[in-house]
């Protein structure tokens, strides 16, 4: 391993770094979305529950 680094190779290394940043700030971007989905799924499913679990209620209320 070299104990000295040269500017082209400090450059290369600034460029990868920098293509690493943009690519983790693209899934940051992807990852966001995923999670809002997941929140509106989440609530429609959590509305579905509540009204059968009101249905459900609303019946055996009505057959007592």
């Amino acid at each position: 391993m070299r104990s000295t680094w040269t500017d082209s190779r400090l450059d290369d290394l600034s460029n990868r770094v920098g293509e690493l940043s943009g690519r983790i700030n693209e899934m940051g971007g992807r990852i966001d979305s995923l999670q809002h989905t997941i929140l509106i799924v989440g609530g429609g499913i959590f509305a579905a529950f509540v009204a059968v679990l009101a249905a459900i209620i609303g019946l055996i209320a009505t057959q007592l």
